[in-house]
């Protein structure tokens, strides 16, 4: 199985019940497409969401979100390292997203140095990485951090190495 993480972005907020009704509608495509859903997280402000997906390839997913009507977005393909020691517990109590775009794949030894665990910012912030997506060409990176709030992350990620592309306070929605 392949995960995959679809990016989505919209001018109007959305409310949990839209998300929900999305996540509803998409059941029965969800079953027939062979794609498993592992979560769909929500920006503060309602107008982004990131949802983790895993499936046989990319298109299963595309055809979900095309037969759901579902908001237009990126659908990327990758893998996952998760924090040594990360229960589902703790997995739940993320809420900060970081994203970085790479015009050249990331090599093998870049990852820990664009988001380190130990980078003494993220000690002194309290800011604890939980989960690394790294998408299958190198390009793409998101991480989910667990953080007092989205300011405190982007202090630390201040001297990334690497420009980070955004950094958003998020929420898992209500009835999803």
């Amino acid at each position: 199985m392949t995960e995959v993480l679809v990016e989505r972005r919209t001018e109007t907020p959305l409310a949990d019940r839209e998300v929900a009704a999305m996540a509803e509608a998409a059941g029965g495509c969800l079953d027939l497409h062979r794609v498993q859903w592992h979560g769909t997280l929500l920006s503060a402000d309602g107008r982004e969401l990131v949802c983790h997906f895993s499936a046989a390839d990319l298109e299963s997913v595309r055809m979900v979100i095309k037969t759901q009507g579902a908001l237009p977005g990126r659908v990327w393909a990758c893998s996952s390292r998760d924090a040594p020691g990360l229960t589902s517990e703790k997995l739940a109590k993320a809420n900060v997203l970081v994203s970085w775009a790479f015009e050249e794949p990331l090599g093998p030894d870049e990852l820990e140095a664009v988001s380190p665990n130990d980078n003494v910012c993220l000690v002194t912030h309290r800011i604890r990485l939980l989960r690394t997506f790294m998408a299958n060409d190198r390009r793409r990176l998101v991480c989910l951090y667990l953080a007092a709030d989205a300011e405190s992350v982007r202090i630390a990620m201040r001297d990334a190495k690497h420009p980070i592309e955004r950094v958003w306070a998020f929420r898992r929605p209500l009835g999803v």
